[in-house]
């Protein structure tokens, strides 16, 4: 698709306009360009053209025109994507923005059953509205797209509570790579007859199929919530801090992030409006948080006895209790903001790994040296979602360095860190997915049992090749 021009698409963009409405195919520089701009700026896209489909209709006679005129196509959502899956390089984009209605919320079902294209926020508003909560909590969450999230199987704050995207999913609506659209929209908590579909579409960023729609679990809203920041001695107590806490709470404890020193820093320096916790610094941090959804008991007092006994046991060192909301939105912004942070610091590799929670200590103890002897200076930002075992390793360039020369280390930075943790039997790609940024990497450590089998879905589900090309995996 590289050398392929509107003018070679003509006949095929005149028969989507005159499905879709002409102006919504978007083929001016002027107009793609929005969809052209990746979040971390490593890649440049190209494309003939933006097709803006209104309805999953609409999207599957665009899959099935463009089948027939073998012409690869992406799926777009809120573009927030961090490893390039939403990119395109030649082919055509379908962009699912306009796809973002709120088609029914039930709160006796508990599910809410919405389009591809809602913002993930308009869909924390519906739930509220009726009482419920969509747990799923991301930076990004006032632009990107829920179709994103699930096709990127998204993570975020509350994992450890909840669950990732797909565990909050009871059902899917998608077009298949020939244009077919599989109604999969069942709001039924159990269900065994046959295959789970639904599962081959979620996590697999638009290789063999476009969701349209989904049914989406709803929970209770938290009628309380205590959000604590604290400083502890190192990961190693962290973890003790860990344990302590989820046995005191169970399910009751929604957060618990780790960030060290230099992340906070670079908030507090970067950011106006944040507010340093604590008077003096600490190397480690923790912020977590407790929810419920009854007033039956106190959950700050349950809070304040739970770290009592963890400062006397030596696992944390300070800590603040938010004592309003306020507080508590202030407290999260250390957390929230610390991305955003780092790209004033210049350039930055970023690595988004997992490990069993029990070795996530041991993880931080042989990755951050590492790196740092492999380039003096260099300013490691680990923070993460360490209930689950999700570390965010990213690596701040040495001061005085040149951002293009750190940036061209990022593949042997990614051995590096990678072939620690697939030591430790871990994940090179916790939350953010493959993408274009990491298929390479998944065709060096996955195993190739595993690698034969993903190419057999994709040939199964897409025996063209035409979603999403050169994502996930390199064909």
């Amino acid at each position: 698709m590289t050398s392929t021009t509107v003018a070679d698409l003509a006949p095929l963009l005149e028969t989507i306009g005159r499905h879709i409405g002409a102006q919504h195919v978007l083929t001016a520089p002027g107009d793609t360009a929005a969809y052209l701009r990746e979040e971390r700026g490593l890649y440049d896209g190209r494309t003939p053209a933006v097709l803006r489909p209104g309805s999953a209709e609409e999207v599957g006679f665009i899959v099935a025109a463009c089948a027939e005129a073998g012409a690869p196509i992406v799926p777009q959502g809120g573009n927030t994507g961090l490893v390039g899956g939403q990119m395109p390089f030649g082919e055509l984009v379908v962009s699912l923005a306009r796809l973002d209605k709120i088609r029914q919320v039930d709160p006796i079902d508990m599910t809410m059953t919405v389009e591809a294209g809602c913002i993930l926020d308009t869909i924390h508003n519906a739930a509220e509205a009726v009482g419920c909560l969509f747990p799923l909590h991301i930076a990004s969450q006032g632009s990107c797209r829920i179709g994103g999230n699930l096709a990127t199987n998204a993570g975020g704050t509350a994992v450890l509570r909840y669950g990732n995207a797909k565990e909050l999913v009871l059902g899917l609506e998608v077009v298949l790579a020939d244009g077919r659209v599989w109604n999969g929209l069942k709001r039924l908590r159990k269900n065994n007859a046959g295959y789970d579909l639904k599962q081959l579409f979620l996590g697999t960023e638009g290789t063999l199929g476009i969701i349209t729609a989904a049914v989406l679990k709803l929970f209770p809203a938290p009628a309380q919530r205590t959000t604590a920041f604290l400083a502890v001695p190192d990961p190693e107590h962290a973890l003790k801090l860990l344990h302590r806490l989820r046995g005191l709470a169970g399910d009751g404890l929604t957060t618990f992030e780790l960030m060290a020193d230099f992340g906070i820093e670079t908030v507090l320096k970067h950011m106006p409006g944040t507010v340093r916790p604590f008077a003096g610094r600490y190397d480690w941090y923790v912020l977590t948080e407790f929810s419920a959804p009854t007033r039956a008991f106190d959950l700050g007092a349950l809070m304040e006895s739970g770290l009592e006994a963890a400062m006397e046991a030596g696992e944390v060192t300070d800590a603040v209790i938010a004592a309003s909301e306020a507080q508590a939105d202030a407290l999260w912004r250390l957390r929230e903001d610390m991305s955003e942070a780092q790209k004033h610091e210049g350039g930055s590799i970023k690595h988004d790994v997992s490990v069993p929670v029990s070795k996530v200590p041991e993880f931080l103890a042989r990755a951050l040296p590492a790196v740092t002897a492999e380039l003096p200076g260099l300013r490691p930002c680990p923070f993460g979602h360490v209930g689950d075992g999700n570390i965010h390793f990213n690596l701040s360039q040495p001061v005085g360095m040149e951002k293009a020369a750190f940036i061209d280390m990022w593949e042997r930075f990614n051995r590096i860190v990678h072939d620690i943790v697939t030591e430790m039997d871990g994940s090179i790609a916790a939350e953010h997915g493959i993408g274009r940024l990491k298929a390479h990497e998944l065709a060096h450590y996955a195993d190739p049992l595993a690698l034969e089998l993903m190419g057999r879905l994709k040939h199964a589900l897409d025996p063209l090749g035409l979603l999403n090309p050169g994502k996930v995996l390199e064909v």
